[in-house]
Formats: structure tokens, C-alpha cells, sequence
């Protein structure tokens, strides 16, 4: 018996094109449908979990083990939801100086 390997794991942002997926993932996970803005985890190139970053809500599919992926999906949203108010007050930041520059 040969040892089987581990999947490969990819988190990404969910796409227009992922929009047959994520019903797919719904539907499977009998669970409501998820609209973007997502994440989705792929083992091997396939669609296996979703995370919306709306609501938080998950979908993933039964017949696959997900339990690790979605772990790295909801870590991957916390992440992205600390870093955004970071962006917002630089960018805040960086249009007060233009104006402040723009009236000098």
C-alpha cells in the first residue's frame, strides 16, 4: 500500500465564477446559499468550503474532510477583517494630505 498524499490546500477570494460552486457547497451542506464577498478552499484545484465575509456563514461538503480547511478559512477572514481598518485609516490618512497639499 503506497502512503497517500495530503491534499494541496488553496484560500482564495471568491470570484463571479465561483457563484456555481458556492450553490453547489450550499446545497450539499444543505445550509443558505453564500454571496460574495467569500473565500473559498480548494483541495486540489476542487471547491470543497466557503466562507462568506458578509455573515460568517459556512458551507462545505459533507463528503469530504473539511474540518482543517475551514479552520484555515476562518483564519484567513480574521485576518482579513484586522487588516482592513488599518487600510481604511491610511487611506484616510493619505487623502487628508492630499487636500491639506491641494490648499497650501
Amino acid at each position: 500500500m503506497t502512503p497517500t498524499a495530503d491534499p494541496t490546500i488553496t484560500i482564495r477570494t471568491a470570484t463571479e465564477a465561483d457563484t456555481p460552486a458556492l450553490e453547489r457547497l450550499a446545497a450539499l451542506d444543505d445550509t443558505a446559499r453564500i454571496y460574495l464577498p467569500a473565500l473559498v478552499a480548494e483541495q486540489d484545484g476542487m471547491p470543497v468550503a466557503a466562507l462568506s465575509l458578509t455573515d460568517g456563514l459556512i458551507a462545505a461538503d459533507p463528503f469530504v474532510r473539511t474540518a482543517e480547511t475551514v479552520e484555515l478559512l476562518e483564519l484567513r477572514a480574521s485576518r482579513l477583517r484586522a487588516e482592513t481598518p488599518r487600510r481604511r485609516r491610511v487611506i484616510r490618512a493619505r487623502r487628508g494630505r492630499r487636500t491639506v497639499a491641494a490648499r497650501a
